[in-house]
């Protein structure tokens, strides 16, 4: 503001009284702003002007709107008598007397620094520092007052001070900037390093006009992170302020107004300048949140750089005290008890992207959602872009069984701690928006990791962006705002410019056919993987095979579980006693845990029947032995059918659940007869085909090669017909496919694994061998010549009542035995017992009917394993005695004599 010059003062008035004021602005050499002290809002001011002295007129910027007018700039020391004045009065406490007031209310006093006239003369300070000229037209030599500024000029011009110095000044004129042209390019060239600056305007409590020192760069600045209420300008033009603006501005102004700063500024979104205010007393962005004069904005948070979460702690803080623009909060949780608040809780299903099922310690199920996450989600037109298609969102949206499945491998049958944000109300039905149920939103951490943070990271979800008053929102909404920036800056996800991800999952529930076409492979598989989707019953359930992609139902094997209650054509079906428990057992039990299956029969519905295991338990055996299912007859040809019946048994006793009202009936007394089971000498003509460095070997039966020899034939005569095209066909593990041997025939194989298209391990299914090939030499399994028309022919076995040597020599000494005197030769065998992997059986030579085990056993090639079983027992003891007579002779592993009673690992044996 340009300064005004004072006219003289013809003489002292006697009224003039004295008052007191706080210097609030200096608005050049010889004009300030005094206010009085606050009482219960904003104080009132006035501007006094310095009687007879004229300082120069600050530098003023066009009129805007009036291309005529021109800026003008400094006069001479005009700057330098403000910052004068400035740094002796801004904040301090002056006594002034009034001693003019013009018809325009302009008033003309004396100041002085302190609370009496005693203090520093402000107006002889000037003119002694030759900042100031006095008014000499008009005065009175009586007037001391007068003299003594008269005297004080002289000295000035005597010492060529300020104004009366050599050279008129003119290095004193700043060259003040009011544009910037490319202010995003400017902030960035600062790197956010702290800037030293001059609050010259307050327009609110969260905006400034500063002075950027040394250029003189004149900028309005937004406070990073905060908003304060501001007036708003009418049709009329005036002004009309929110609630506590004033207050707001008040508070900004009379702790920076003109006072010496450090800014950072820290981005321009549309031209605006954001940035933080530096004090050596505080941080004026907290302070503001901290009084409740300002709210949190999320736009302009996430380019703070002095934390974030210390915004959120003092505007909590404010919210708490329920001070100023917060009087009438109201948290989202305030209507819940502290234990509802905050807890710890047990996953036990994954509802999808953004919610799950966790069980309190109460016993009590609850739905918990993430809070301020949006899971992946599809538009209508791609929903509806094929209508033949029945729509399953977990597979069908891209990443949201990405995203089910993170959850679900981080949180199922986990402890985790969640704290509720906020409730969100129940909304009915509207025009293309589904009706929700009311919602528990909150945010759960495992391990101090905070899961809805960890998933936004991923690119696996996205945030809810929230009207600037909505406190509906997660508690740590900053870190989910800063990890869906880092995904989309790095490509995460649903962010990236890859294609999604498809997943073709082929659910045969309920399809007889394809179940039927199905069931061979998953029993010769043994144990398979596999994800229990759905618990419908206490035994049926939903499995999702990962490797083969599919979906079926599954039923458990060898027990009789209560009915839940259902739909039945005839009305509804009663549920049975502890049909419930039963379901809420298997569901705590194994509900979207990694399982294994063994898959035995299905039924005429589709659905298949066998065994699951999970860590080791048996679900069935697990039912029974919580008296929550009885044994089914069927498990009688089971290897579990004996744990199955004790544990019934041991229920039943007690009378636990569904055995409660069991009523034992009275058996007659009678006397069994059992007899020693013998063993069964069924030998069988095989053709021994590949022998393994395990010792393992694969055989074919001799009735069944005929068939083979007759497939392998008409196969090779279609493929010479129709060669396959070289390259077409792409490897996928788990295929059954043909392959190229290194005679140059084509034979049946199974995919193992898929290095890359040059290396690609095969099992041929035919014969026992594996090979490691290129993809040009596969092709695609003719349909009439797959497993469904003639089964592998392979069948994997080992030697019965023989310890393999672990010793890799001796191991090949025996393997090397073997091929020399069985491989490619047919032979006699016979089915002893079962093992884990495959049936171990003795081999006998096909002319001398010689047992080729008990042979290696002479040899002293091998150990014996001794079988506990009873009928085993005449066999083993013939094998015990000539591992005797090898040890005696000291054959081969027994010619240091017998190594195993203190060396047995040492030597690569073990008892």
């Amino acid at each position: 503001m340009a300064s005004i010059s004072a006219p003289a003062q013809t003489g002292p008035s006697p009224a003039a009284s004295l008052q007191r004021g706080i210097v609030k602005m200096v608005l050049s050499g010889c004009a300030i702003i005094v206010r009085g002290q606050p009482r219960g809002g904003p104080p009132p001011e006035r501007q006094i002007n310095l009687s007879n002295i004229r300082a120069g007129a600050m530098a003023r910027r066009a009129a805007q709107g009036q291309p005529d007018t021109k800026d003008t700039p400094d006069e001479p020391w005009a700057f330098q008598a403000r910052e004068f004045l400035r740094k002796k009065l801004i904040g301090k406490e002056v006594c002034f007397t009034v001693e003019i007031k013009t018809a325009l209310g302009r008033e003309y006093g004396m100041v002085y620094l302190g609370r009496d006239t005693t203090g520093e003369n402000i107006a002889d300070s000037l003119v002694n520092e030759g900042l100031a000229t006095v008014r000499r037209e008009g005065i009175r030599g009586n007037n001391p007052d007068q003299a003594r500024l008269c005297e004080l000029e002289d000295q000035a011009k005597a010492s060529k001070k300020g104004l009366w110095s050599e050279g008129g000044g003119t290095h004193t004129i700043r060259d003040v900037k009011y544009i910037i042209e490319n202010p995003r390019n400017f902030i960035d060239s600062l790197h956010q390093r702290p800037i030293n600056a001059i609050i010259e305007h307050v327009r609110d409590g969260s905006v400034v006009r500063a002075l950027l020192l040394p250029d003189y760069y004149l900028v309005t600045v937004m406070l990073s992170g905060v908003k304060c209420p501001t007036f708003k300008r009418e049709a009329d033009g005036t002004e009309s302020p929110e609630p506590f603006a004033a207050e707001a501005k008040f508070f900004t102004e009379s702790r920076l107004l003109q006072r010496d700063v450090q800014i950072i500024l820290e981005s321009c979104p549309n031209q605006i300048i954001l940035g933080t205010i530096l004090h050596p007393n505080g941080n004026i962005t907290e302070l503001l949140l901290k009084e409740g004069f300002a709210r949190c904005v999320d736009w302009s948070m996430a380019v703070y750089t002095q934390g974030a979460e210390k915004l959120r702690a003092a505007e909590r803080s404010a919210k708490e005290r329920k001070v100023r623009i917060w009087k009438d909060y109201v948290a989202p949780t305030a209507n819940l008890d502290q234990k509802d608040r905050q807890f710890v809780a047990k996953v036990m299903q994954v509802v999808n992207a953004d919610a799950m099922v966790v069980k309190l310690n109460s016993g009590e199920l609850k739905t918990i959602h993430l809070s301020s996450i949006r899971p992946p989600r599809i538009e209508g037109e791609e929903k509806n872009k094929d209508k033949d298609k029945r729509f399953r969102p977990l597979y069908d949206i891209p990443y949201m069984f990405e995203a089910r499945e993170f959850l679900r491998k981080k949180l199922i049958g986990k402890k985790v701690n969640v704290t509720v944000d906020y409730i969100r109300a129940a909304t009915g039905p509207g025009e293309g928006t589904p009706a929700f149920s009311e919602r528990t939103c909150a945010t759960v951490t495992i391990g101090g990791i905070n899961i809805a943070e960890a998933l936004v990271s991923k690119g696996l979800a996205t945030i809810i962006r929230y009207r600037q008053d909505d406190d509906q929102r997660s508690s740590h909404y900053d870190e989910l705002l800063a990890a869906e920036a880092r995904a989309i800056k790095n490509g995460k996800g649903l962010h990236s410019k890859k294609e999604v991800p498809i997943h073709r999952v082929a659910d045969i529930s309920g399809e007889t056919q394809k179940a039927k076409q199905f069931l061979p492979f998953l029993q010769r598989a043994g144990r398979s993987e596999a994800v229990v989707e759905y618990v419908f019953s206490g035994s049926r359930l939903k499995l999702y095979m990962p490797k083969e992609t599919c979906l079926i139902t599954f039923l458990l094997a060898g027990i009789e579980c209560p009915r839940s209650s259902r739909n039945m054509p005839g009305g509804m079906q009663v549920a049975e006693p502890f049909s419930d428990e039963a379901m809420l057992f298997t569901k705590e039990l194994v509900l979207q845990r990694e399982v294994e299956v063994e898959v035995e029969s299905m039924d005429k519905a589709g659905n298949f029947i066998g065994w699951l295991h999970i860590e080791g338990v048996n679900l069935s055996v697990a039912l029974v032995e919580n008296a929550l299912s009885k044994v089914h007859f069927t498990a009688e040809r089971s290897a579990y059918y004996k744990t199955l019946v004790s544990a019934e048994e041991s229920c039943r006793q007690r009378k636990e659940k569904i055995w409660a009202n069991y009523e034992e009936k009275p058996v007659e007394e009678v006397v069994h007869v059992t007899e020693e089971k013998e063993r069964v000498a069924n030998y069988r003509a095989v053709y021994v085909t590949e022998i393994c460095d395990t010792l393992h070997f694969y055989t074919q039966d001799v009735e069944t090669g005929g068939q083979l020899e007759s497939l392998m034939e008409t196969m090779r005569a279609e493929i010479a017909a129709q060669p396959p095209v070289e390259g077409s066909y792409a490897p996928r593990r788990g295929d059954i496919c043909i392959a190229k041997f290194a005679d140059g025939e084509w034979y049946r194989a199974k995919v193992e694994k898929v290095e890359s298209p040059a290396k690609v391990h095969v099992f041929y299914i035919d014969y026992g061998n594996r090979e490691v090939v290129s993809s040009t030499r596969l092709a695609a399994m003719p349909p009439a010549f797959g497993t469904r028309i003639l089964p592998a022919q392979a069948t994997e076995h080992a030697f019965a009542f023989i310890q393999v040597p672990q010793d890799e020599d001796a191991r090949a000494d025996v393997v090397d035995c073997i091929v020399r005197d069985i491989q490619n030769s047919q032979c006699l065998m016979n089915v002893e017992y079962s093992g884990v992997t495959c049936p171990h059986v003795t081999i006998q030579f096909g002319d001398t009917k010689d047992d080729v085990g008990l042979g290696l056993v002479k040899e002293g090639l091998v150990m014996v394993d001794v079988r506990k079983e009873k009928h085993l027992q005449k066999i083993v003891t013939e094998y015990l005695n000539s591992q005797e007579s090898a040890k005696s002779a000291r054959l081969n592993i027994w010619r240091y004599g017998d190594f195993r009673a203190d060396d047995a690992d040492e030597f690569g044996y073990r008892r």
